[in-house]
């Protein structure tokens, strides 16, 4: 009993082995020198590799300053002295309108005086000549500035393989020689 138990595993280890060692040898000389199963790797010369070139443009943010020139309202020295005189001359005549109105010395008058010396105060202010004042400004912007650039989308290669000349386009450049598959298959029909 033990035997046929024993000659069972290693049957079943030897199918389980087979596909496995098949499989090995798949793309290789089975032995009798004429029989090739899958598909086999070489080597062709390359003879010509052309880029494929294209023109991006690229844009890239600039910031430009510059100093530009903004006017700002002054007034010219002796804008106080105007305030400070139009405000008296201002107080003198309310505190006149005050006391003409027969209000004596109440609060009317004063009133009247603290009134015209405000409004007296706005016209010293408003009758001077006023002038306008050049100050430097910085300003800026950003612009863009536009290039091409060359870009490699890839290459034509031209290389011989079995006195043939084939063509296929690589994301790179293979150099002097390229790996080939070679796969023989009858052909249908």
């Amino acid at each position: 009993m033990f035997s046929k138990v024993v000659a069972s595993g290693v049957v079943a280890i030897c199918a389980l082995a087979a596909p496995a060692a098949f499989a090995d040898r798949m793309g290789e000389d089975l032995g009798d020198g004429d029989v090739q199963v899958g598909p086999t790797y070489d080597y062709a010369q390359v003879v010509s590799v052309d880029p494929i070139v294209r023109q991006v443009r690229v844009e890239t943010p600039r910031r430009e300053c510059w100093t530009d020139t903004s006017y700002v309202a002054g007034e010219r020295p002796g804008a106080a002295g105007r305030m400070i005189l139009g405000g008296l001359i201002g107080a003198a005549i309310g505190h006149e309108i005050g006391e003409g109105h027969g209000h004596g010395h109440g609060h009317g008058q004063e009133t009247a005086t603290v009134a015209g010396a405000v409004i007296g105060t706005a016209i010293g202010h408003d009758a001077g000549p006023h002038d306008y004042y050049q100050r430097p400004v910085e300003r800026c912007d950003v612009r863009y500035e536009s290039t091409y650039e060359e870009r490699i989308d890839g290459y034509n290669v031209v290389y011989l393989y079995g006195g043939r000349r084939h063509m296929t386009r690589l994301p790179y450049d293979p150099g002097e020689r390229i790996k080939v598959r070679v796969d023989v298959a009858p052909a249908e029909g």
